[in-house]
């Protein structure tokens, strides 16, 4: 009897910890129409391959939400489960594995890494991917090969040596027409050669991670794939989410939007029904990092 109040002592603040925030986030199914759990889109991973969590690079909530569901993944689907992001880059594919192996440092790993400056948000799904032994997979492209399309074009990378090509896509795909170039015009405010040439760039992106997620499921039929990349990257099923689409045709892809909204005690639904197959909302008032 000691033993269990002793064990419930333990896992009490964890609990009340999750019981706090499920309060700061909801979660609406936007094809069912009705607002949901994590444990939901769980179960309809199970006729899907890959899952985008978008992201707002500074929400806590949205932070704690992608680390339990991914841990809660790899629960539902006994590990076989792989962890791609945007954080990092293919170069560093080595020192990822490195560390996870348990070769080398965390220090060393953040270091050699390029480990982004908000790593702490990111930890805990590495942390855990290690202790459980997942792939964690560097699905971005290299700032120094980013640079080099912001300045010339998509067309450098053709010049690249076969050694620096592997890291790349075979072919970053621009998307200059439609609705994700409206999109990110108007976020820059305006046209312009300097914006098309920023465009490229994100295609760019967008096509790294893309070809990322499409090599490692080749590789891992098997596993389920848990994409996490800023919101933009997958938003209305564009950028990265489409560029899938092209790389991995028979790929069944779900996709969350999540970001914390002025509207979070009395949502509009309606509006946010266009980003993608579920959208998170969180509380904006809450500042804490848990």
């Amino acid at each position: 009897m000691k033993r269990l109040l002793f064990i419930a002592l333990l896992i009490l603040p964890f609990i009340a910890t999750a019981q706090e925030i499920s309060t700061h986030y909801k979660i609406y199914d936007v094809k069912k129409q009705k607002t949901i759990n994590l444990e939901d889109i769980v179960t309809d991973m199970a006729n899907a391959n890959v899952l985008f969590f978008g992201e707002e690079h500074n929400d806590s909530i949205g932070h704690y939400l992608e680390t339990t569901l991914f841990k809660k993944l790899a629960t539902a689907y006994n590990n076989k489960v792989g962890l791609t992001l945007e954080m990092f880059h293919t170069d560093v594919q080595p020192v990822i594995t490195e560390y996870l192996a348990g070769i080398i440092t965390e220090k060393n790993f953040v270091k050699e890494a390029r480990a982004w400056n908000n790593y702490k948000d990111y930890r805990p799904m590495v942390e855990f991917a290690k202790e459980q032994g997942l792939s964690v997979i560097g699905g971005n492209a290299a700032a120094r090969y980013s640079n080099a399309v912001t300045k010339n074009g998509l067309q450098i990378l053709a010049k690249l040596p076969d050694v620096s090509k592997a890291f790349l896509p075979p072919n970053a795909i621009d998307t200059l027409t439609g609705r994700y170039y409206e999109k990110f015009i108007a976020l820059l405010g305006g046209h312009g050669m300097g914006a098309m040439k920023v465009y490229q760039t994100q295609n760019f992106w967008d096509a790294t991670m893309a070809w990322s997620i499409a090599k490692f499921a080749k590789a891992n039929k098997d596993k389920k794939i848990f994409q996490v990349n800023g919101r933009f990257h997958s938003d209305e099923k564009l950028g990265t989410f489409a560029q899938l689409k092209k790389y991995a045709p028979t790929l069944k892809a779900l996709n969350i939007a999540s970001f914390a909204a002025d509207d979070f005690a009395n949502p509009d639904w309606e509006k946010y029904k266009e980003l993608g197959d579920y959208v998170i909302l969180t509380d904006p008032n809450v500042k804490k990092t848990f």
